[in-house]
């Protein structure tokens, strides 16, 4: 997705970008920009900095400030170190000085697809991880917490005042619906969540509901 208001040379990256296969969309200004949907999958925005009304810096802070992970290629006719050093710690892929050889816009371009890929795998990873994790019960749940504390099955019945026997059921019908093959997987599955509770109150109140009866 390529921002530039230089109708000349926005056509010309166009082509460019489409020459290798990528498919293009060109837009003169910001504006057009968040006027569009984007495209269901990897994107790449190539934005120049220098544009009218909103440049193209204060654009990637907007998008930090609202959490919107875009790969950005910044281009411009006008740079310099400070701008340079700006763009590079908001986490842009590059910053390429007009003129610029076509191949180091598209190795860059391919580098700022790769990147938002696989974030939209890891994305939908994670997706499915807490579906899995959803459909525990408050009882389940409260198990799960005593078990990645390190906790044993005694220590745990004793805690929520029910019996061995029956945390264990908890315990297996829990790794058996989260599909955890052994504690380490749990461990690991609870961490890429943030599962865990921050403070102790926290903790107590998932116990409390687990120790009130099933409907």
């Amino acid at each position: 997705m390529v921002v530039d208001d230089d109708p000349d040379f926005r056509q010309s990256l166009g082509r460019l970008l489409r020459s290798v296969g990528l498919h293009a969309q060109l837009f003169a200004s910001i504006a057009d920009f968040l006027g569009s949907k984007l495209p269901d999958g990897p994107v790449c925005l190539v934005l120049d900095v220098r544009l009218p009304g909103q440049s193209g810096l204060d654009f990637q802070r907007d998008l930090a400030a609202r959490s919107v992970n875009l790969p950005i290629v910044f281009i411009t006719g006008h740079g310099d170190i400070p701008m340079t050093v700006q763009a590079m710690k908001g986490g842009a892929i590059e910053f390429l000085t007009k003129p610029f050889r076509d191949q180091d816009l598209l190795d860059s371009v391919n580098i700022g697809l790769a990147r938002d890929r696989a974030r939209r795998e890891n994305e939908e990873a994670l997706r499915a991880l807490r579906a899995r994790f959803q459909v525990l019960t408050p009882r389940e749940y409260a198990i799960l917490f005593q078990i990645v504390e390190g906790r044993l099955n005694k220590q745990i019945a004793g805690e929520m005042g029910i019996t061995e026997s029956t945390v264990k059921v908890h315990r297996s019908n829990m790794m058996r619906k989260v599909k955890a093959a052994s504690f380490p997987e749990l461990c690991r599955m609870v961490d890429k969540l943030k599962l865990l509770p921050e403070n102790s109150d926290e903790s107590m109140q998932t116990l409390e509901s687990a120790r009130r009866p099933s409907p």
